[in-house]
């Protein structure tokens, strides 16, 4: 049975794009209270079925799938650049592919605008309504209005004309921004990537017998099953330690492990990662918000997914991937340890003009990340780290890295590590690693 906050999220998800919705409507329509409407409605903004506008209300908009992530809607250009929605608000839903500025005359600008487009222009009417009749939505920047005809013509082809007070240079600045952040997002690997759904899982019912343990491992050779009652709920997990010496007609139920870590579709693979190697586990479940087993990840499908991200073009550069790209090799100069240098540029400095702390952080983890696999397979994860900060860097400068690995076993690595700027020594860290064996 689903519960009140399924129920409106379902009827949300059903609800025709585009479509106005309201507390007081919801509550209404499902029999439900303001409160409860409030919260679906808001679980609903944060799941991308609904957009909240200023003034306008909560519209039912397109969710985003990850192979469109980088393409925004009306709705959200207007609360990226905190607009005003003079005109076509049936059509704040629409997914804009491009947007012109329109910095030249008219019939120049006609040949680049398209329907689907976002025209970003001042208060130049006929160009709004020769936009308009193109296809595309108009952003007027400097906070102008515009002519009630334009409005009409704006309503009527249920194309959004939007007025901001920001000036041209920050709406693109903003807009180019957002996209960068979704296509950052869409390069993070989650959990709903990758897991194996129920329907393709091996599990056990909480009335299911110790033989059919048996009988699951001879069909699929795995050791491992989530255990489940019947709703789908997660009840448990029974694994071949759990079985042995046990009567074939014994409950599941009686002697699987109960409180087991799951994590959700959402949840990073890197953090599912990290609790696989803490917690010592090859399977995980995968559940949603009621605990009801969506399928499982294992450890194998974790590192396949990790090692085959790293090796993806990336579109959207981390601030990581920027400074991972700028340390080199210095193939003349090591010795014993492996050398590495890098060059401090300006954004990788703090408001005094010297190397960030931060960016000082990942260059260590990530010349001690090389270090280790040149020696050793598989992912690392830090698990404790020291750093002694001896002198400030300066802008310009040239520093050398030395890792000098101390200790490396099976699951863990500890290594010492030099940074040195001008021949003297600038910091100091030690670092202690766990590896995912693959």
């Amino acid at each position: 049975m689903a519960t009140k906050h399924e129920q409106i999220l379902n009827y949300i998800g059903e609800l025709p794009i585009g479509s106005k919705i309201s507390v007081r409507q919801i509550a209404k329509a499902l029999g439900v209270s303001e409160g409860t409407a409030y919260r679906a409605i808001k679980d609903a903004e944060n799941k991308g079925y609904v957009s909240t506008i200023e003034r306008v209300g909560t519209i039912r908009i397109e969710l985003k799938r990850k192979e469109n992530i980088e393409k925004l809607t009306y709705a959200e250009v207007v609360n990226i650049v905190d607009g005003q929605v003079l005109g076509g608000k049936n059509g704040l839903h629409k997914t804009l592919n491009k947007f012109v500025i329109g910095a030249m005359e008219l019939d120049a600008m006609m040949r680049y605008t398209e329907a689907g487009n976002l025209l970003i222009i001042g208060n130049r009417i006929n160009a709004q309504k020769h936009a308009l009749n193109t296809g595309a939505a108009v952003l007027i920047t400097g906070g102008f209005d515009t002519e009630d005809d334009v409005k009409r013509l704006a309503d009527k082809l249920e194309l959004p004309i939007i007025s901001t007070s920001y000036d041209t240079f920050t709406v693109a600045t903003l807009i180019n921004r957002a996209i960068f952040d979704q296509l950052i997002k869409k390069e993070i690997l989650l959990v709903e990537d990758i897991l194996i759904p129920r329907n393709e899982t091996y599990y056990l019912t909480t009335n299911d017998k110790v033989e059919s343990w048996f009988e699951l491992n001879k069909q699929s050779g795995h050791s491992r099953f989530p255990v489940i009652d019947q709703n789908f709920k997660l009840e448990g997990i029974v694994t071949s330690k759990d079985v042995l010496n046990q009567e074939d007609n014994r409950p599941i139920e009686k002697i699987m492990t109960k409180n087991i870590i799951s994590v959700t579709s959402t949840t990073s693979v890197a953090s599912a990662s990290h609790m696989m190697i803490w917690e010592g586990i090859e399977l995980l479940p995968v559940v949603d918000e009621q605990y009801r087993l969506m399928g499982i990840i294992s450890r194998q499908d974790v590192l396949k997914a990790l090692q085959t991200n790293q090796r993806q073009p990336h579109v959207g550069e981390t601030i990581d991937n920027i400074i991972s790209n700028n340390i080199h090799v210095d193939e003349e100069k090591q010795v014993e340890n492996k050398l590495y240098t890098f060059d401090v540029t300006p954004q990788m400095t703090n408001h005094h003009g010297t190397l960030s702390y931060g960016v000082f952080t990942s260059l260590i983890i990530e010349s001690a990340n090389r270090a280790f696999r040149s020696v050793k397979k598989g992912e690392l994860i830090v698990e404790n780290i020291t750093i002694y900060f001896f002198k400030p860097v300066q802008i310009d400068h040239t520093i050398s890295i030395i890792p000098k690995i101390l200790e490396i076993g099976r699951k863990f690595g500890k290594v010492d590590i030099e940074v040195f700027n001008e021949g003297s020594i600038a910091g100091k860290a030690m670092m202690m690693f766990q590896f995912i064996d693959r």
